[in-house]
């Protein structure tokens, strides 16, 4: 599927923001999860967790969402498709899986920044320092990915080029063909 030229850039630019801004998201999360885990001030613990329950629920999520969603339309509507290149799944496969861990832990962190408003020692409570560096490595992980573009086909890419080629390849053959029966 193929859509007019603006459109096409018009979604790029979409999916470009969504991830650069889930990216950006996931590192301020990770500085006040450090701070939570590591602040002897019980107001900074505090705040920090109000601030993890904040960026993930507002900020985090629904831009995790809206780039799988548009990445995969980008994919849909691009040259590069969805199950061609191994990238191009493996960038999908990191995302989806970031994105549901991401949903699940969601819950956690929201008991967590409410009870450390209630709690009179925040200071105990558990961090979620693992889950976030987690999340940093892959969404970087699959930045590389959209960058660097290693080379490497899926099978059913290999079906699809050898289509494309041998289409190709008789219309040219059609072409010359014509091309010497209008020359005798």
């Amino acid at each position: 599927m193929t859509l007019p030229r603006m459109i096409t850039r018009l979604v790029l630019t979409a999916h470009v923001v969504t991830s650069v801004g889930w990216l950006g998201a996931v590192m301020a999360y990770l500085a006040l999860d450090i701070v939570a885990s590591a602040s002897d001030n019980i107001a900074n613990v505090r705040a920090a967790y109000f601030g993890m329950g904040l960026t993930i629920r507002v900020v985090i999520a629904p831009l995790a969402i809206a780039s799988v969603l548009i990445g995969i339309v980008n994919a849909l509507t691009s040259s590069w498709g969805i199950f061609r290149h191994y990238w191009v799944v493996v960038k999908l496969l990191l995302s989806i899986f970031a994105t549901v861990i991401l949903l699940l832990e969601l819950q956690t962190v929201a008991y967590l920044a409410e009870l450390a408003s209630m709690n009179a020692e925040p200071r105990s409570l558990p961090g979620s320092l693992l889950h976030s560096i987690g999340g940093l490595v892959i969404l970087i992980m699959v930045a590389v990915l959209s960058v660097y573009k290693p080379k490497g086909l899926t099978p059913y890419g290999w079906r699809k080029q050898l289509r494309l080629n041998s289409g190709a390849a008789q219309g040219a053959d059609g072409a010359a063909e014509g091309s010497s029966a209008a020359s005798q």
